[in-house]
């Protein structure tokens, strides 16, 4: 885990942004990894119309902003507190933002690292 961390932190912003760019919004299904990102989003499935709707217009403001998808570790995670971090997130400047989105994917793929080597 400590070198995929390492490799990761060595990129740069250019780097980060492809990799985001595999990820589906969150709520919806697709991206490079479908499976996994059902699997980690499954606290948002069946959140209520309003709270779907709500994320839904907020990820399309978020990547009018800052040019690439809203990122997060979503796993244990409610439809409510992805809605919530997204709020907060939209009061970041770009260079903030990239970097806290850089986090989140630094913990995702942690976490699918972690799960593959128990498989």
């Amino acid at each position: 885990m400590e070198n995929a961390d390492a490799v990761w932190n060595n990129l740069g912003p250019a780097e980060w942004l492809e990799a985001f760019a595999a990820h589906p919004r969150i709520g919806e299904s697709g991206g490079h990894a479908p499976l996994w990102s059902e699997k980690e989003q499954g606290g948002i499935v069946g959140a209520g119309d309003e709270t779907m709707a709500a994320l839904a217009e907020l990820s399309r403001r978020y990547e009018a902003r800052f040019g690439h998808v809203f990122l997060i570790s979503a796993t244990g995670r409610t439809a409510a507190d992805v809605l919530a971090a997204l709020r907060q997130r939209m009061g970041n400047d770009a260079q903030m933002e990239v970097m806290a989105a850089a986090e989140e994917q630094r913990k995702i793929t942690r976490l699918r690292l972690g799960s593959m080597l128990l498989e």
